[in-house]
């Protein structure tokens, strides 16, 4: 069991655009490459070593698996700052609608599931500094919504980041996640160190409890570095608790849309606010190259 003191030189993700129905919900969040690429560098300059990215399709506003919509964020982004450290999500096509009770194999609309390595087509192509691997299936929400993440897909996406010098940071949703993770180390198909993202207060996965992410934590191998989120309101709470646990933290408007109450953010004001709180917690904040050495990150 792993017990970590309070982290003294924190990594700040912002998590930019996310793939949720949040787009009718705030002008900030990004859509177009140009946004996304722009948000995210905003960001950047506000403090934050990473940026996770997806994309979003340009008439929908919904999230997109599109390689060339990748391509053109990160080209972007790179024309501007080289430093910053970019993480693309593999998350996307593992959307499964079921159907109504009494005809469940009729999937529904929305419905985008593919195997592990197309879900790393940008990846290949792009080969990014991180990019982001869901360690289960889950229930989402409240309706007929599963995302399916099985363990044959992963342990062949694991084999293909490492292929690839992708650094895969582990997404864990609940505790049977955290498990498979730690299999995947086992098995030898994550390299050290290891970048860990745990995730609170998503309907249902891990529920916003800091004796449940304490107890994660405390799982945790050595050689790990770990990050951690909760969503809306609990975001800013969420940067002290991953702090005193010894982690690092996420912010941005794929999870929280407001600054504080009734007041709609922008990416670099969320990442503003939470390099004040560590800031005043007596903590640093990592630059883009002391997160390199930090994540092993050539």
């Amino acid at each position: 069991m792993s017990r970590r003191p309070m982290n003294r030189s924190v990594i700040v993700t912002c998590a930019v655009t996310g793939s949720g129905d949040s787009t009718g919900r705030s002008p900030e969040v990004p859509v177009a490459p140009t946004e996304i690429a722009a948000s995210a560098l905003d960001a950047a300059s506000a403090g934050a070593a990473i940026v996770h990215c997806h994309v979003r399709d340009l008439e929908t506003g919904r999230g997109a698996r599109t390689v060339a919509l990748y391509e053109e964020v990160v080209e972007r982004i790179r024309a501007e700052n080289t430093e910053v450290i970019v993480n693309l999500t593999a998350g996307m096509g593992g959307d499964l609608n079921v159907g109504p009770d009494d005809d469940p194999m009729a999937w529904q609309p929305g419905t985008d599931l593919v195997g592990g390595l197309e879900r790393l087509a940008h990846v290949e192509a792009i080969r990014p500094d991180i990019c982001s691997m869901d360690c289960g299936s889950l229930n989402f929400g409240d309706h007929n919504e599963v995302y399916v993440s099985t363990p044959a897909m992963l342990r062949i996406m694991a084999e293909k980041v490492r292929e690839l010098g992708v650094r895969p940071e582990l997404e864990i949703f609940d505790t049977g996640n955290l498990w498979f993770a730690e299999t995947l180390i086992a098995e030898g198909l994550v390299d050290a160190p290891y970048w860990l993202q745990l995730c609170l207060s998503i309907p249902y996965g891990t529920p916003m409890d800091v004796g449940i992410l304490q107890a994660m934590v405390h799982r945790l191998p050595p050689e790990a570095e770990f990050t951690s989120f909760g969503l809306g309101a609990m975001q800013m709470p969420m940067v002290t608790q991953s702090v005193m646990l010894g982690g690092h933290v996420r912010v941005g408007l794929e999870d929280n849309l407001y600054l504080e109450r009734g007041v709609l953010a922008t990416n670099a004001q969320l990442v503003e606010k939470a390099v004040t709180i560590i800031e005043l917690m007596g903590a640093a904040v990592q630059s883009p190259a002391e997160a390199r050495q930090t994540l092993g990150l050539t």
